[in-house]
């Protein structure tokens, strides 16, 4: 398995929703015989490990889930994170999706270089970003801001928005259309600063 696993985490931590095995062999050059046997032994392996999260075969794909032993403190986490502060992090991913808008998680993604899955629910939570439809190509959902976001910016609507798109990268060259909405990516080619990094982290307030 070697590179194969570590490969597989990466990928798993961008995706917004189950990723299929052919997909996942597909982008990684890999045979779906030898993905299959790779994410059933990370599946053990984390159940092994008694580690917080497992590896989830559902809806005809894998994804990572929180074990259900750990509802209390993850729902004590959200809980309390509703009376925090937006945190960098938060902010930065709140931006993308302003000015991006509508957008799939994945795509956020692609823009800031890491995982947004955590940061986006903080948001969904506040209720500063909602669901608006899905990408026909791909199937992923797709975010856009509310009227709550507008009312906290003090803005009468998103064209008030300081012009800084031109400075954001176009998600289509971050990160190419696939058909599962599994990021498409040279497994090969080095990575820059936070590419397939871990996740943003609702830590530090600002």
């Amino acid at each position: 398995m070697s590179d194969l696993a570590p490969a597989l985490e990466a990928v798993l931590m961008v995706v917004d929703e189950p990723a299929a095995e052919t997909d996942l062999a597909r982008v990684l050059g890999r045979t779906p015989q030898e993905v299959a046997d790779a994410l059933r032994e990370l599946a053990d392996a984390y159940t092994a490990e008694g580690r917080g999260f497992e590896l989830r075969r559902v809806a005809g794909g894998w994804r990572y889930y929180t074990r259900p032993a750990h509802a209390a403190a993850v729902e004590a986490y959200v809980l309390d994170g509703r009376q925090a502060r937006l945190t960098q992090a938060a902010l930065e991913t709140l931006a993308v999706v302003a000015y991006r808008q509508p957008v799939s998680r994945s795509r956020v993604s692609a823009v800031r270089g890491v995982n947004c899955d955590g940061v986006m629910r903080t948001l969904l939570q506040r209720g500063l970003v909602e669901e608006t439809g899905a990408e026909p190509e791909t199937g992923a959902i797709l975010y856009r801001t509310t009227n709550y976001f507008l009312e906290r910016m003090g803005l009468r609507g998103l064209d008030e928005l300081p012009e800084l798109a031109p400075f954001l990268p176009e998600a289509d060259a971050v990160e190419p259309d696939s058909l599962e909405g599994v990021p498409s990516f040279d497994p090969d080619q080095d990575e820059g600063p936070g590419r397939g990094g871990p996740a943003d982290e609702e830590t530090t307030e600002v």
